[in-house]
């Protein structure tokens, strides 16, 4: 279920929320492969399936990377704000990716407020604690802090 807030008073009121989890998102090999071009990381665990099915994982699996870029439109599923001049991605904190994602896995995001601060120029400060989960394992494949930064 997305939250939707109104205006910078409304994400203030965030502060140590829980927002819950996404839909399920399944991580195709197109879209391991896509990623590859993009970046020129064509790592053969990530992009040969046949050499990968002998490997370590026994399957290819997805850029650490690319689970990581997943939380952008993985987070619109969680939060929405309107209502604000600007909204802008300003960094990220604690990034660990715990176990891989094997390409034809399912994976969601869950997020939990853990700060909101006034920031100079009208804004504030959103700082979400994340956890990329892989349906039927219980290491996540990534956790990481985000923090947004929204201006009026």
């Amino acid at each position: 279920m997305t939250t939707t807030v109104q205006g910078l008073d409304e994400l203030k009121a965030l502060a140590g929320k829980d927002l819950g989890h996404t839909d399920w998102l399944e991580v195709t090999q197109r879209r391991v492969d896509t990623f590859a071009e993009a970046t020129d990381d064509h790592q053969w665990i990530h992009v040969d399936p046949d050499r990968a099915a002998s490997g370590p994982f026994g399957t290819t699996i997805a850029h650490g990377y690319l689970t990581l870029a997943l939380l952008i439109p993985l987070m619109s599923e969680l939060l929405v704000v309107s209502g604000v001049r600007m909204s802008l991605n300003y960094g990220l904190e604690k990034v660990r990716f715990p176990a891989p994602v094997p390409v034809g896995a399912k994976i969601r995001l869950a997020g939990r407020v853990a700060s909101v601060e006034d920031v100079a120029g009208n804004g504030v400060q959103l700082t979400v604690d994340f956890t990329v989960e892989i349906e039927g394992t219980e290491k996540p494949a990534c956790v990481a802090r985000g923090i947004y930064r929204h201006y009026a």
